[in-house]
Parts: structure tokens; C-alpha cells; sequence
């Protein structure tokens, strides 16, 4: 991705970003708020940084915990930037290299244009073999909250 692809991504994000933010401080305030903005602590991860995490999570399928280490902040940390950030990419939608103005949104979306380009889908159902401990023995709650989140969930 170029710097001018991010740059125009970071700024077509960032007022849905903010207005998520504020908007979920307001409900868990329940009232105006009352300081100017900028009062109180900061972000330990910037806008930008969340998104480079994301699109590095979601192009290269990077462990949530290498880029732990990367960014120097917690593994929660980490997850909580990707889940933040995928449904504003999410709801942004899937641009087509050859038509500059569609935006594909939903997977009805996608089955349309490619039945209109006479495009061959593929899925892949691959099965990915997880080993974890038997039910009922110690340690399979810690094993069950390790996993990373399955492809298709915020």
C-alpha cells in the first residue's frame, strides 16, 4: 500500500473513528461532556497506529502477539485495535481496481459483481486442526481464550 492510499484511508477513517469514540464516552458518561477535549488520558496506540496493526493482522495473518512485541503494548491491547478498527474497514467496503466509484459492502454485493464480470468465486473451507486439552481437564479454559478469533468475526 502506498503512503498516498494510507493517507487517504487514515482520512476517510478517522471522523468515523472519532465520532465512535465520543459518542460511546458520551453513553458511558450520560451527559455532555464537561472538560475540553483532550482532557484525560491518552490512547496507548494511536489512530494510525491502530490501523497499521489492523491491515498488518489482516494482509500478512501476523500473530496478535508478534505485533504485541512490535508496538511494545499488551496482547489485549492489540485485539482490542483490530476489533475497533474492522468494522469501520468493514463498513468502508472493498473498492474494484477497474471501477473507481464501486464499492463492494456486502457479500451480496460481491456474488452481483462477480455474476455481472462473469467471475468464477472460490471458497475455501479449509478446516484448521487446533490442539488443545480434553474437556474437563486443566488448562482447557486457558487454552479456550488464547485462540485467536475465527476469520469473519469482529
Amino acid at each position: 500500500m502506498s503512503r498516498q492510499h494510507f493517507g487517504e484511508l487514515l482520512d476517510e477513517l478517522v471522523p468515523g473513528w472519532e465520532s465512535r469514540c465520543e459518542s460511546e464516552r458520551h453513553d458511558r458518561r450520560g451527559h455532555d461532556r464537561r472538560r475540553r477535549a483532550g482532557a484525560g488520558p491518552t490512547y496507548e496506540l494511536a489512530f494510525r497506529d491502530r490501523l497499521v496493526i489492523t491491515l498488518a493482522y489482516l494482509r500478512t495473518g501476523l500473530p496478535q502477539d508478534a505485533l504485541a512485541v512490535i508496538y511494545n503494548v499488551g496482547f489485549s491491547t492489540i485485539g482490542r485495535a483490530i476489533g475497533e478498527v474492522r468494522p469501520l474497514l468493514a463498513a468502508r467496503g472493498f473498492t474494484v481496481p477497474d471501477w473507481p466509484g464501486l464499492r463492494l459492502r456486502t457479500l451480496e454485493d460481491v456474488f452481483a459483481y462477480a455474476e455481472a464480470e462473469n467471475i468464477e468465486l472460490r471458497l475455501d473451507g479449509a478446516e484448521t486442526q487446533v490442539r488443545r486439552p480434553k474437556a474437563g481437564r486443566p488448562g482447557r479454559r486457558a487454552a479456550n481464550l488464547l485462540q485467536p478469533p475465527r476469520a469473519g468475526t469482529p
